[in-house]
């Protein structure tokens, strides 16, 4: 089928959908919300067999629900009408949730019912239920819906009429505001989950206003509200029953920055817990070393990237056979941290220090011979992040993680990260040039078929993490590992003589020491838009195929 997503944006949801339905042989373009008229236009362009939107703010207009079927998919559970959803869902503290695919009538939310699905809570943020369990049912209902409609074309199947139901409202500040001498750490904490990613929870530190996110209790008393001093990049706050650690701030007209980079203030506090690095842990279990970092929203600025290679440094020496990076549970990593740059006096001077710095945790890696290496994703994986599991000697990845192996929707980004010795080496030259000129999102299984990744199991992180150490540990008890590293490390001579990984790395920053200095702006300008979240102008055209020039509309046949 022609099948048009409508939506807000590109999001995570929406391109594990785009990535699930297109496996499956549909054709799908996408066309963003921008408003009325241009999505009225691409729906005459595309003539869709079925519009689906993914994540949407506003209502379809009436003249494309009335003449199109539209399935809308809400974040909730059957019969929850409204915005905000998973944000009132986190806050009740609901023990239940789920996903429901609605058709587009007059009213939102109260269309008939196509398919739901519903799922148990964790205590997370809203980001990472929204990236797992929201996502994953919402691939369940979606795929649900298209078995169902031959049926519904045919008149041998109905979606199911809700009864009217009010709509809840949408969730304000002073529904999220915290009571610092009320409110438990549990509530502070739901409060703080509810409102992770956008809006976040207005609130004041050192007597200034700002947005708190990224949080997570921590084991300290106090008095209520009261900082209680650093911890790693974030401030320790606390609660009437304990505290919590907050890691990200944004300033009034500000972006969103670790509270360490937003307030000087915090360099007058005590260090608490200095032994232990809130983003990056290490375990050694059955002989293999488990190196866990879990940055938010997987961005990995300068310093992030040289804690983490002293990190791998330190696990290199220990007398293990397998070192696996884990990255975190939502993100494997997204690569450069796009807000430190921004917030940078120089930006041009901060990309090159972040660049320089991944490069280094990737040539540790590529160069590491005394051990097996493997990236375990469990989460998703951007642009140099991407790359940096490439630099292992195995890559994993849950089922549903989407790769995002390019840059240049980043104002036409060259990249580093090694890329040009590392992708090829996988895929192929005319694979890797295709790579990285659709910027298209890649999903596990897509990256499995063509050798992008080595391995893609597990419908869930726990299933995931439960077979990486059931895999790594028979790794390392494998008795020919010792004859494969030594085979590594004579390969990794023979290329190294043939082209030095130096020269891969000055010609790949030869280009990025343009994209950051040089006469076009073009990077600049998309990372400013991307960090101040600039509403859409138009869809990209890489995703709208529909406004390609000399798009013709295929003949329709059976569908």
């Amino acid at each position: 089928m022609r099948i048009l997503f409508l939506t807000h944006a590109f999001n995570s949801l929406t391109q594990r959908l785009f990535v699930e339905l297109t496996r499956l042989g549909h054709e799908v373009s996408v066309e963003f919300d921008i408003n009325r008229s241009v999505t009225i236009e691409a729906v005459g362009l595309f003539r869709p067999h079925l519009i689906l939107a993914p994540y949407l703010r506003r209502a379809i207009p009436e003249a494309i629900w009335r003449n199109h079927l539209c399935l809308v998919l809400h974040p909730g559970i059957v019969g929850d009408r409204g915005p905000s959803a998973l944000d009132w869902a986190i806050l009740k503290s609901v023990q239940t949730w789920g996903v429901t695919l609605l058709q587009a009538e007059a009213e939102m939310d109260a269309g008939p019912v196509w398919a739901s699905e519903t799922f148990p809570m964790r205590a997370a943020k809203k980001t990472s239920l929204y990236r797992n369990e929201v996502t994953e049912a919402a691939v369940r209902v979606v795929n649900t819906a298209l078995e169902r409609l031959p049926d519904y074309r045919a008149g041998k199947w109905r979606p199911q009429a809700l009864p009217p139901r009010p709509m809840h409202a949408l969730m304000q500040q002073t529904d999220r505001a915290i009571d610092w001498t009320r409110d438990t750490t549990d509530r502070v904490m739901a409060k703080l989950n509810a409102s992770d990613g956008f809006p976040g929870v207005k609130d004041e530190l050192f007597g200034h206003p700002c947005h708190l996110f990224n949080a997570r209790p921590f084991p300290a008393r106090g008095t209520p509200g009261e900082v209680l001093g650093r911890n790693g990049e974030g401030v320790v706050r606390a609660t009437v029953d304990g505290a919590v650690r907050i890691g990200h701030v944004k300033r009034a007209g500000g972006i969103k920055l670790p509270v360490t980079s937003a307030f000087k203030e915090v360099e007058a506090l005590v260090e608490l817990d200095a032994d232990a690095d809130p983003d990056i842990r290490y375990e050694e279990v059955n002989g293999v070393g488990y190196l866990h970092f879990d940055f938010y929203n997987g961005a990995m600025g300068t310093g992030a990237c040289r804690r983490l290679l002293a990190a791998y440094e330190v696990a290199r020496q220990r007398p293990t056979r397998v070192i696996v990076l884990m990255g975190g549970p939502d993100f494997f990593s997204n690569g450069l941290d796009l807000n430190r740059i921004e917030a940078a006096y120089s930006p041009a001077d901060e990309s090159w220090y972040n660049i320089e710095a991944m490069d280094d945790l990737c040539q540790a890696v590529i160069e590491t011979t005394t051990h097996y290496t493997v990236a375990a994703l469990q989460g998703n994986a951007g642009a140099g992040g991407a790359f940096l599991a490439l630099a292992a000697d195995c890559v994993w990845a849950r089922k549903g993680v989407i790769l995002n192996p390019h840059y240049k929707n980043m104002g036409n980004l060259y990249g580093s990260e090694y890329w040009t010795y590392l992708l090829p080496k996988r895929v192929g030259e005319e694979a890797a040039r295709r790579i990285m000129a659709r910027r298209l999102p890649l999903g596990a299984l897509e990256a499995e078929d063509i050798g992008f990744i080595e391995a893609c199991f597990g419908d869930t992180v726990a299933s995931f993490q439960a077979e990486v150490r059931r895999r790594a540990a028979a790794l390392a008890d494998t008795p020919g590992l010792l004859a494969y590293l030594a085979e590594k490390r004579a390969k990794r001579a023979t290329e190294e003589a043939t082209k030095p990984l130096a020269q891969y790395r000055a010609e790949e920053l030869a280009h990025m020491k343009r994209n950051f200095y040089g006469f076009d702006p073009s990077y600049h300008v998309a990372r400013y838009h991307f960090v101040n979240k600039t509403p859409h102008s138009w869809t990209p055209r890489h995703l709208a195929k529909h406004r390609e020039l000399g798009w013709v509309v295929p003949g329709d046949g059976e569908w």
